[in-house]
């Protein structure tokens, strides 16, 4: 019988290895869109429930109601985006376990969380008072819009154990990569909410605390909604509640550190968008909005990119659980594959049609035309910024969350002496385009330093760890 040659072979078992791994590329895409669509879906309700509280009370017969429902909504958006940890920190530590199939683990980081945002959520509440009159003294509103603002503020405070709580739940399910349930659970809030809105204002007569209750109503029937559904989950898992993993401090102490520099990273993401709107604003009224309105479309693009990132923690957290860095390393390359191809259309949307997008958001002629000028800025930064968002959801699924906190802060380091430098040397008449080169080079800063991370983990740390996992123990090398 003929052999087949040496090289004959090699090339086969080369296109066997090709194969295969075209073939787990494949399978990875498909997890990170089976993931990422429900999780951008539930994104792009949020922005319709803005747009319906503007609607409802833009109505009413008086204009304060409208700048002290916006200067109330905007507080609230910084103070539970602050709080958005818990979201973060139970996904990646979640899917973690997951990962290790270890159901006892995965049982008592859902009770973990959710004490600790129960916690979080009733401390606000008792201190509500100085909070929001510190929230709106920074925000800095007219005092009749402020006051206004005071009243809903202390209506809608009391939902802060639900939307705490309804953080810990999404981030529990994200972490088994189940992220329908933060479609169905996003797409009841709003629903409530909307329906509530004009129900109460519109239907009863009331003004902003009918937002305000409507708010707090659909807060709590999405938390009802979403316990039904974890009681559900949790027939499935093995394991029970452990009392020394739910009473003891000492059993935090994981949970409580990642969540502490996550917090630490979000006051420094916070601080920089708040930086680029103060700045922006002293530039006068008609900057301010146009810089708003390229904010929106900002906000949108993260949307989508937020979705592959989600994606991209629940899958590297599971690789990271089972050890199987092979599979880490195709789930990045996936959610990488997925998050340039959306950043590239956005980019080419701005260079094509970022006058008409722009002409969709204002009618205001001035505004129109100096949000313009800017749209150079618009088409660098979903392909500058885009590997900030992947990396974020990679080092959260891989709970390297020190290497987040520290990119936030280089970056911020870059970014405030650029700022100082440019408004000193930019010619009258473009300081904005000084503050947006600021915006970019925080941006660049901020995926160099998370890309750079990660490279320097793929060679070192995480390698090694390859090769350990790869090595055959002693017990099969002697047999």
């Amino acid at each position: 019988m003929t052999r087949c040659p040496p090289c004959c072979t090699v090339r086969r078992t080369q296109g066997l290895s090709v194969a295969t791994r075209q073939s787990e590329t494949t399978t990875a895409r498909r997890r990170i869109w089976t993931l990422a669509w429900p999780i951008i879906l539930s994104n792009i309700t949020v922005p319709l429930l803005g747009l319906v509280d503007t609607a409802v009370v833009g109505h009413l017969p008086d204009s304060r109601y409208l700048a002290g429902v916006t200067l109330g909504a905007t507080l609230f958006s910084f103070l539970y985006w602050g709080f958005g940890f818990l979201r973060m920190g139970t996904t990646g530590l979640t899917s973690q376990a997951v990962g290790r199939e270890n159901d006892s683990e995965v049982r008592n980081l859902l009770g973990q969380s959710l004490l600790l945002a129960m916690g979080i959520g009733t401390l606000l509440i008792l201190f509500s008072q100085p909070l929001i009159s510190l929230g709106l003294w920074l925000l800095d509103g007219s005092e009749v819009a402020t006051r206004v603002a005071a009243e809903y503020a202390q209506i809608r405070i009391l939902s802060a154990p639900a939307v705490l709580a309804n953080y810990a739940i999404l981030g529990w399910f994200l972490g088994q990569q189940n992220s329908r349930v933060t479609l169905a659970i996003l797409v009841l809030t709003n629903s409530v909410n909307i329906a509530l809105d004009l129900l109460f204002v519109v239907g009863l007569g009331m003004t902003s605390d009918g937002v305000a209750w409507a708010s707090v109503i659909a807060d709590y029937t999405a938390l009802a909604f979403g316990t039904w559904l974890v009681l559900r989950q949790l027939k499935l898992l093995e394991g029970r509640f452990l009392r020394e993993r739910l009473f003891k401090l000492a059993a935090y102490a994981e949970l409580l550190q990642v969540n502490a520099n996550l917090f630490v990273r979000t006051l420094g993401l916070l601080f920089a968008m708040a930086f680029f709107t103060s700045r922006g604003a002293v530039q006068g009224d008609t900057v301010l909005a146009a810089n708003a309105v390229l904010l929106q479309f900002i906000i949108l693009i993260s949307y989508a990119l937020d979705g592959f990132a989600h994606a991209a923690e629940a899958i590297v957290g599971r690789a990271v659980g089972r050890r199987r860095w092979d599979e880490f390393a195709t789930a990045v390359t996936a959610a990488a594959w997925f998050s340039l191809l959306t950043a590239g259309a956005a980019a080419l949307a701005f260079a094509l049609g970022g006058h008409y997008l722009i002409a969709l958001l204002t009618g205001l002629p001035e505004v129109r035309a100096t949000a313009a000028g800017y749209l150079p800025w618009m088409v660098a930064m979903p392909l500058v910024a885009v590997w900030s968002y992947l990396f974020d959801g990679v080092f959260i699924g891989a709970t390297a969350i020190r290497e987040m906190r520290n990119s936030i802060f280089i970056a911020l380091a870059a970014y405030l002496p650029v700022w100082w430098l440019g408004q000193r040397v930019a010619p009258l008449g473009y300081e904005n385009h000084a503050l947006w080169l600021a915006f970019l080079v925080f941006a660049l800063v901020r995926s160099a330093v998370l890309v750079g991370y990660y490279r320097h983990y793929r060679r070192t740390r995480w390698r090694h760890r390859v090769l350990a996992d790869a090595a055959p123990s002693v017990t099969e090398r002697s047999g």
